[in-house]
C-alpha cells in the first residue's frame, strides 16, 4: 500500500464463515466524528451486512465507536450508512443479492487517497465440513512450511 493508504477495520470472521466469490469497492457517506473515530481504529464490521433497495446500497449494523473528543454532535454508533457505487455496479449487486444462497458482506474499511472505502464481498455461506477442510488445509500448509524451514 502507498504511504497514504491503510486498513482501518477488517472483518476476518467473514473469511471463515463465508466463501467470497467477488469483491467491489464502494465509497461511504460518513460524518466528521465517524472519520476521526475510524482513523483511531474505532470500528467493527463483525455483524454488518449490505442491503440493496431502490437503487441505493446501505451498510447496516456496522459499528463505529463514538469519537471520545466529540461533543453533543457525536454520531450514532450503529446507524445505517449509504454506500456510493456506480449504477451498473448497483444493478449487478442487486441481481447477485437476489440469487439464492448469496449475500453481501463488508470485508474491510480502508483509506484510499484520504477517503474511506468499503470492500464489499459477494459471499456464499460455508458448510461445517467446508470450514473443517479449510482448517485442515491451513494446518497442512503450516506443517509443510515448517518442514521446509527446518530442512
Amino acid at each position: 500500500m502507498a504511504k497514504n493508504e491503510g486498513e482501518l477495520v477488517s472483518n476476518r470472521r467473514a473469511f471463515h464463515e463465508y466463501e467470497i466469490l467477488e469483491t467491489f469497492e464502494a465509497g461511504i457517506v460518513l460524518l466528521g466524528t465517524e472519520i476521526k473515530s475510524l482513523r483511531n481504529h474505532g470500528g467493527s464490521l463483525q455483524d454488518a451486512y449490505v442491503l440493496v433497495s431502490n437503487d441505493t446500497v446501505i451498510l447496516k449494523n456496522a459499528s463505529i465507536a463514538p469519537y471520545k473528543f466529540g461533543s453533543l454532535f457525536n454520531h450514532e454508533e450503529r446507524r445505517e450508512r449509504k454506500l456510493l457505487l456506480h449504477k451498473r455496479e448497483i444493478a449487478k449487486l442487486q441481481s447477485l443479492s437476489q440469487e439464492k444462497g448469496l449475500t453481501l458482506i463488508p470485508t474491510a474499511m480502508y483509506l484510499k487517497n484520504g477517503y474511506v472505502k468499503v470492500k464489499i464481498g459477494v459471499a456464499r455461506g460455508k458448510k461445517l465440513h467446508d470450514k473443517r477442510a479449510a482448517i485442515k488445509e491451513r494446518e497442512h500448509k503450516k506443517a509443510v512450511d515448517r518442514a521446509l524451514k527446518n530442512y
